[in-house]
C-alpha cells in the first residue's frame, strides 16, 4: 500500500507541472510559432537529463536521515504552501486558479513580444519561453522524482508516476491543443499538499530520529489526518466567510469538497 501512496503522490505532483508546462509551450506555439516552441522544448528536456544525471547521484550519496530531515522539511514548506492556497481558495477567498486565462495572458504577452531569431531558432521568444516553462517544471518534477524515490528506496515506482503524468497531461493536451482547462487542478493542489505535507511530516520526524508507530504503514493514518483537518479549515473558513460576507465572491466551480 506504501507504494500505491508513493505512486500517487508522484503521479498528481508532476501532473500538476505539467499541465502548467504544457499551458506554456502551447502559448508560445500558438501565438507564435511551433518550431522554436518545440526547439525550447527539446533543449530543456536535454538540459535537465543533464542536470538529473549529474544531481541524481549526489543525492544518492547522502545519508539517509540528513536527506529525509531536508527533504521532509523543504516538502513541508512546499506542501504547506500548497495546502494554504487550496484552502483559500475552496473557502472562497482567494480565486480558483484558471487554467484557460492563464492561457490566454501567456498568448497575450507572447504576442506583444518582438518578433527574431538567433541562428537556427526562428522566433526567440517562442524559444525562451518554452525553454523556461519547461525546464521550471520540470526541476520540480525532477526534485519529486529523485527525493521520493530515494527516501523511499523505490526510485523505479517514482520515475514511473512522473512518466505517467507526463504522458497523460502531454497526450491530452496535443490531442486539443488547448489548456487543459476541466482538469480539476485546484482539487490535485489540494491532494498534493496533503500529501507532501504528510510526506514531510513522516520524514522530517524520522532523519530527527523519531520512530512512527507501523514505520511506513503510518503514511495511511498521517495522509488522511492531514486531509481531514485541512477540509476542515476550508468549512470552518467557508462559514465564515458566508456569515461576515467577506472576502471575493464565492466560485461557482471547482470547490474542494
Amino acid at each position: 500500500m506504501t507504494t500505491f501512496v508513493l505512486f500517487i503522490t508522484v503521479l498528481l505532483a508532476c501532473a500538476v507541472e505539467a499541465v502548467e508546462a504544457l499551458t506554456i509551450v502551447l502559448a508560445a506555439g500558438t501565438s507564435r510559432n511551433w518550431g522554436s516552441a518545440w526547439q525550447g522544448t527539446v533543449a530543456a528536456l536535454l538540459a535537465l537529463a543533464a542536470t538529473v544525471a549529474v544531481l541524481g547521484p549526489a543525492v544518492g550519496r547522502i545519508p539517509l536521515d540528513a536527506l529525509r530531515l531536508v527533504v521532509g522539511a523543504l516538502l513541508l514548506v512546499f506542501g504547506l504552501q500548497w495546502l494554504r492556497k487550496a484552502i483559500m481558495r475552496g473557502s472562497g477567498y482567494k480565486a480558483l486558479h484558471d487554467e484557460t486565462q492563464a492561457y490566454a495572458e501567456e498568448v497575450a504577452a507572447a504576442s506583444s513580444a518582438e518578433v527574431g531569431g538567433r541562428g537556427r531558432v526562428r522566433d526567440w521568444y517562442a524559444f525562451t519561453l518554452s525553454f523556461k516553462g519547461v525546464f521550471l517544471e520540470g526541476l520540480e518534477v525532477a526534485f519529486i522524482v529523485v527525493t521520493f524515490g530515494n527516501n523511499q528506496h523505490n526510485v523505479p515506482v517514482a520515475v514511473l508516476g512522473a512518466l505517467v503524468a507526463v504522458a497523460v497531461v502531454v497526450i491530452a493536451g496535443l490531442a486539443v491543443r488547448a489548456p487543459l482547462a476541466r482538469v480539476p487542478e485546484n482539487t490535485m493542489k489540494f491532494a498534493v499538499g496533503a500529501m507532501l505535507t504528510s510526506f514531510g511530516l513522516f520524514w522530517a520526524a524520522e532523519g530527527a530520529g523519531a520512530d512512527w508507530p507501523g514505520s511506513d504503514a503510518a503514511l495511511l493514518a498521517i495522509v488522511p489526518a492531514v486531509a481531514l483537518l485541512a477540509l476542515g479549515c476550508t468549512s470552518a473558513l467557508r462559514r465564515t466567510r458566508n456569515t461576515t460576507g467577506g472576502g471575493a465572491p464565492a466560485p461557482t466551480e471547482g470547490s474542494l469538497t
